[in-house]
């Protein structure tokens, strides 16, 4: 129940938030795809320890 008391449901609240498909993945290309991600975030932990070594 909301501030007004209203019994009727919301128009979005059934409804969850759908991907466009021009933003799908295809489930062969997932691996591949979080491979890379990693492999990102490594690359960025190792840069901001080798700058946080030549701050000191």
């Amino acid at each position: 129940m909301g501030r007004d008391d209203s019994k009727s449901k919301g128009t979005n609240k059934a409804s969850l938030p759908q991907t466009p498909k021009t933003e799908k993945i295809a489930p062969g290309k997932m691996r591949e795809e979080v491979a890379q991600e990693l492999d990102e975030l490594h690359h960025l932990v190792e840069k901001t320890k080798h700058n946080t070594r030549n701050k000191k």
